[in-house]
Formats: structure tokens, sequence, C-alpha cells
């Protein structure tokens, strides 16, 4: 299905990207100034920029599997798949190359993912376990923006508090707790605007200044938090955070609006993202632990941590389609 739908595809292609950007900028901005304030402030810069690549997983997932139809068998053995598959490559590389410990990362397999980056699958599989449940209406752009404001803004526990005269104005305690209430969130929202009719005049500039207005945010906000903290501070990053949420409902607007129709590099991506996202934090970790980056060019360094993980990732994917024939892991 995704592969008739261009704006999917090109969006999953972008999404993946910017997850691959955001673990090569890590390393600079979680050691704050220390690495020097002007290199914080790129990295920083290029990490707020991708901050709606997770979110935009979800939200593809939400359009797929909350409408006509729902995941399948098919799905569910595809993400237990994923888990087994990409925990047991995880813990083969912590064991041979890391110290951290091959028994106490398999004791815990089942509180939290073996690699940090593998937690999106645990968390997709609550959309895939509800989407048989789940089918979204057509409903208005204004009520959609409505909902958007007061769940993911107003009513968000992660909105910064506001307090006048000692009476807290934000956020709004509507009893919403936990992230997965946010992941099903952007899932409902990526349904609802798919199936939307988004091509009015003037909503793409909306979509992209409100991506803009949210990005700069974040940046202002993250080195705000820095210096108030005394070190770096993911307040602004969260996924379910309020900016994040209107910067991926925003670049999925744009997305379908200005890209609708298949383009070819992006579609290599596409079809590999899946691999691409399971292999490239460990090709982030090893080019990190062996030192084979450009620590006195951070600007280089960072793009080129990117481009190798992004490359070796897409040629490990290419490698594994062909003996992975049912697309169970690639």
């Amino acid at each position: 299905m995704s592969n008739k739908i261009g704006w999917i595809d090109n969006l999953r292609a972008l999404a993946c990207m910017m997850v691959v950007m955001i673990h090569a900028t890590t390393y600079y901005v979680a050691n704050g100034v220390a690495v020097g304030e002007h290199n914080w402030d790129m990295a920083n810069v290029l990490n707020s920029i991708s901050r709606a690549s997770v979110p935009l997983f979800f939200m593809i997932s939400g359009f797929l599997f909350f409408g006509e139809r729902s995941a399948n068998q098919k799905h569910f053995i595809r993400i237990t798949c994923c888990i087994l598959f990409y925990s047991v490559i995880a813990l083969i590389y912590i064991a041979c190359f890391t110290r951290i410990g091959f028994w106490p990362s398999l004791r815990a397999i089942l509180q939290k993912p073996v690699f940090y980056h593998l937690w999106f699958f645990y968390a997709i599989a609550v959309v895939y376990l509800l989407s048989p449940l789940i089918s979204v209406k057509p409903v208005s752009g204004r009520y959609l923006a409505g909902v958007i404001v007061i769940l993911a803004i107003i009513a968000n526990p992660n909105t910064s508090k506001l307090t006048l005269d000692n009476v807290q104005l934000l956020p709004v305690n509507l009893y919403i707790f936990g992230d997965t209430f946010y992941y099903l969130l952007y899932a409902l929202a990526g349904r609802a605007i798919g199936v939307m009719v988004t091509q009015r005049r003037g909503m793409s500039l909306l979509a992209v200044l409100c991506f803009v207005a949210s990005v700069v945010l974040i940046i202002r906000g993250t080195k705000s938090q820095m210096f108030i903290n005394g070190s770096f501070a993911d307040t602004f990053y969260m996924y379910t955070g309020p900016l994040v949420f209107v910067a991926a409902v925003s670049l999925l607007v744009w997305c379908k609006n200005c890209l609708p129709n298949p383009i070819g590099w992006l579609g290599v991506i596409s079809r590999h993202s899946l691999a691409i996202y399971g292999f490239h934090a460990l090709i982030v970790n090893v080019m990190r632990n062996r030192h084979w980056e450009f620590p006195a060019y951070p600007l280089l360094d960072i793009f080129w941590v990117f481009g190798m993980a992004l490359g070796v990732s897409l040629l490990l994917s290419m490698g594994l389609q062909k003996v992975d024939t049912r697309r169970l892991v690639s």
C-alpha cells in the first residue's frame, strides 16, 4: 500500500534520515559547551530540525493501519522478528565490542530494549495491537486543530508551566499520563490528516511557518535550559513535547502537499528504512567508540558520521534483503 502513495514513501525516507542525524549529533549536544559553544549550537540546530522524525513514523503507521485496513498476523510476526533479530545483533555487538555486559542486557529485554534505539519497536507494537479496534473517521481541519491545541499543547504534561499569582494556568490537568498516549495521538493525527483535504491555499506555507517556528523554539529552549541546569537537558527534545508535536504535524502536511509523487532516491531509502533504523545506531556507536571521526572539524564530523551510518546501513539492508525474501526484518 505504501509503495502506491508517493508522499508516504517520501515522508518515511525523510524521517529515516532525520533519525540518523539525531544520533550523529548526540555526542555534541549531550556534552554541552564542553565541545565548544559554536559546535554545540550547530549540533543543536541539526538535532532540533530532526526531532519530528520518530513521531512521523507513528503518524505513518496510523495512516496505514487506522483506516480501512489494520495490522494483521503478518505485521505482528514482523514486529516480533524485528525485536528479536535486531536485539540479537545488538547483543553480539555488546558482547564483542563493549563493556555493557551481555547477560544484564539480555535479562532486561522484556523491560527495556537491548540497545537504546530499539525502543521504537516496542512502542509501535502498541499501535499495531490497537489498530483492529480503531478506525478514524474523517474530521474537519478545525476540529483536528482544536484537538491538537488542547491535547498536545494546553493539556500536555510536558508543556512548560505557566503561573499567574501562584495559580498554575498551563498545563491544564486532563489526567493525561504516559508517553504512549501521545504515540497513539500521533497515529490518530496521521490518519486524520492523511485522508483530509489539505491542498488549500496557504496551507503549505502555514505548515512551513509552523515547522520553522517550532524548530526555532526548540533550539532556543534547549540552549536556555542547558544554561539554567548547567548541563544538557532534553526538555524540549522530547518526542511527546508540544513543540515537537507541532513540528511533526506541520512536516506531514507539507510533505503531503508538496511531495505527492515518488522521488527516486527517497524511494530507495524508504524501501530500506526498516533495516537502516535497525543498524544505524550500532554503526554510529562503533564510529564514536573507535574514534573514526574528525573531532577537529565538528560540522564535517557530524555529516561524516551521518553519511557513513546511513550508507553502511543501506548496504547492509540491501544484503539482508537478498536473504530475507519475506521482508520480515528488512
